[in-house]
């Protein structure tokens, strides 16, 4: 029971104040002139005075109170490397064991995870767990504050006065005193690039805990998993790294550090960035052996599309045509057949010869140029008419990379083109707009170019089931064949047309070697904690795919069929960080949430980081484990709460008010009593 005083004036304060100061001044005019009775006098108007203030003696009832201390231990990403997840349990368990001998205080134990900002990036937030923990709880309960943790925390506050904490906190760290590591850090890299391009990544090795030994370090550059290089690097030291963008879209870039088998963890040994190619205008060549009706089709197909910067040729006067007009008095344009095809021939995306004959304008030799291109890596479409079957074919020139031979015959006959078995598979041309399971909703054709010896991938039918569109990889290049010169009745709305542009620019870009039109393709992708795995296939199901994540746990996925050639899987990951999927000879790469997060960048276990701001608030920060726990000691608010081998936290003495008697000092009988005995005793001494 405590005991405290209030007052209930039964005057305005005003009046009571006024009556006082006037009481006041007589009194002292008394004093000074050493009147009689001058001292009772003042005891007397005192008296009144106080009894017009009411006072009142409280009798409080209240129940003590136990001080809320928080113990926060964190489970972030660093904090699971080393062993330090079980030392933090045996120091939390000790922790726990020495404050159930203490009845002052009361625990609120809580865990701090991996957090994700708004920036994407994966930090360790003790000090936002640590307010959120103690928001219910009053400012004059909380005795203070406990972390567990490596040290490595990327909330620190200036004060802790900015969190609303005004109690000291304590650190205690895990780890040991002789960690090291080394890890890659990328301290510029752009976020996209052109093709073909370089690009320049500036990166460093950091290495703590090593001494003074500076030796170079191999470190390997990976695109997409295969390697580009190796690099000696010397380790705290600024380093690039300059190479070609290789491919348009995603490409992930990481480079690898060779690890130490003393470090505290591998994890951070390595370092991505995902850069998107982005193509220029690719160059394209037409090459149209003579004017006809589909010739325009191509023309205003390929001029359409922004992204192509398109070198047009039509045949008008073959060699053979000779009128005897001087060459001077012609309008046409000289075909620049060795510019073209010798000096500038790898500087084309992709050659098209449509309905194109030999006429002695292009010499044997160009075509084996053209062969060579393909096979480094460039791209030929063949659109064939009735030519290709006869004298002046280019299938001859070009048999070593051409997918099917003319057979000599053709086919006139109305008909429907049809996606092939393999074509329903093949990202070029399944689901068209108009197919219908069998039942294609477009116009008819009239000719089909017969064909012999295929070696490419028919995914397309004319006429009596002849190949209409055949698609073949040459080593490094590709090649497109179609064998039949009508698809312009499709663009001219002939019989309700058909999908010619959708159809014939995926083979244009699939033949520019697009990832998304390739038919044998691994891709991965990942949403919160799931990562997705998708096949794309001709051949039948292709089983399952391993999945290995960054500290090298691995995952098996099963396929289950979405579509024709198209079959996707997806597992459950635990950690963030780079995924490598596998499956024959195919590999794809994804992250899971932030590339490079801050939680595994520098993952050394350090009082340093702590210390300053703890022990601003008479906090600490200090190593501990199980064998080294400090004293807890209870101290009184704002005192002294750190010291050798102890720690302190605050006794708030804080109490739940049950009941209040209240007994009024000048109320009833004795009050009136008191003040007549005073102006009794006033009066008799002022009458002597």
């Amino acid at each position: 029971m405590e005991l405290n005083f209030a007052f209930s004036p039964e005057l305005p304060i005003w009046l009571i104040i006024t009556i006082a100061g006037i009481s006041g001044i007589l009194v002292l005019a008394g004093l000074l002139q050493r009147l009689r009775g001058s001292v009772v006098r003042l005891i007397a108007w005192a008296l009144v005075v106080l009894a017009m203030l009411n006072p009142a003696a409280l009798f409080e009832e209240r129940d003590a109170l136990k001080s809320i201390v928080a113990v926060v231990i964190d489970q972030s990403g660093s904090q699971k490397l080393d062993g330090r997840l079980e030392m933090a349990e045996e120091i939390r368990a000790a922790l726990v064991e020495r404050f159930g001998r203490l009845d002052q205080f009361e625990v609120r134990e809580v865990t701090a995870s991996d957090q994700i900002s708004a920036s994407t990036d994966v930090s360790t937030a003790l000090f936002r767990t640590l307010r959120t923990a103690l928001q219910d709880v009053p400012p004059d309960r909380v005795a203070g504050a406990v972390l567990i943790t490596d040290g490595q925390v990327h909330d620190i506050p200036e004060t802790l006065g900015a969190i609303g904490m005004n109690a000291p906190v304590h650190a205690l760290i895990t780890g040991r005193n002789d960690e090291r590591d080394r890890r890659v850090l990328i301290t510029s890299a752009p976020r996209f690039g052109v093709v073909g391009e370089t690009f320049e990544i500036d990166f460093m090795i950091v290495q703590k805990g090593f001494g003074n030994d500076n030796s170079p370090l191999a470190v390997s550059i990976h695109a997409d998993g295969e390697l580009l290089s190796v690099e000696e690097i010397i380790p705290n030291a600024p380093a690039s790294f300059v190479s070609e963008i290789p491919h348009g879209g995603k490409n992930i870039i990481e480079l690898r550090v060779e690890a130490d088998s003393r470090e505290i963890t591998d994890v951070n040994n390595r370092a991505f960035v995902t850069i998107n190619g982005i193509r220029e205008n690719l160059r394209v060549l037409l090459v149209s052996g003579e004017p006809h009706a589909g010739e325009r089709t191509w023309r205003n197909l390929l001029k359409s599309d922004p992204s192509v910067d398109l070198v047009h040729f039509t045949i008008l006067r073959p060699p053979e045509k000779q009128d005897g007009t001087p060459i001077n008095q012609l309008s046409l344009i000289a075909f620049p057949t060795r510019e073209l095809f010798v000096q500038k021939i790898d500087e084309f995306d992709l050659i098209i010869f449509d309905r194109y004959r030999r006429r002695g304008v292009l010499p044997l030799l160009y075509f084996e140029n053209i062969a060579r291109y393909v096979r480094d890596g460039g791209a030929l479409l063949i659109a064939a008419g009735p030519e290709l079957g006869e004298a002046g074919s280019i299938a001859g020139p070009l048999t070593d990379v051409m997918p099917a031979m003319p057979d000599g015959n053709r086919i006139e006959a109305r008909f429907k083109p049809m996606i092939s078995d393999d074509g329903q598979k093949h990202p070029v041309t399944r689901k068209l707009d108009g197919w219908r399971e069998d039942v294609p909703q477009w116009g008819d054709w009239f000719r089909v170019i017969g064909s012999q010896d295929i070696t490419g991938n028919v995914v397309m039918s004319g006429a009596d089931d002849a190949p209409l569109l055949v698609l073949e990889r040459a080593d490094e290049g590709r090649v497109a064949l179609f064998l039949s010169d009508h698809p312009w009745l499709w663009s001219r709305g002939f019989d309700g047309g058909g999908p010619h542009v959708q159809l014939l620019r995926r083979a244009a870009h699939w033949l520019m070697k697009e990832p998304e039109l390739d038919e044998e393709r691994l891709t991965a992708t990942s949403n919160g904690q799931k990562v997705f795995v998708e096949r794309q296939s001709l051949g039948d199901e292709p089983g399952e795919a391993m999945l290995v994540g960054p500290e090298g746990k691995e995952y098996t996925i099963t396929f289950e069929e979405v579509d024709a050639g198209l079959w996707r899987g997806e597992v459950d990951v635990e950690s963030f960080g780079l995924y490598a999927a596998s499956h024959d000879d195919l590999t794809a790469l994804t992250h899971v949430g932030p590339a490079n997060p801050r939680e595994y960048g520098d993952v050394i276990s350090t009082t340093e980081l702590l210390a300053p701001v703890l022990e601003a608030a008479k906090g600490s920060a200090r190593r501990a484990s199980a064998d080294n726990m400090p004293r807890i000691v209870p101290v009184r608010v704002g005192a002294n709460a750190s010291g050798q081998g102890w720690i302190g936290l605050e006794n708030t003495k804080s109490s739940l008010l049950r009941g209040v008697n209240r007994v009024s000092l000048f109320s009833g009988l004795l009050g009136l009593a008191l003040l007549l005995s005073i102006v009794s005793a006033m009066w008799l001494r002022e009458g002597r």
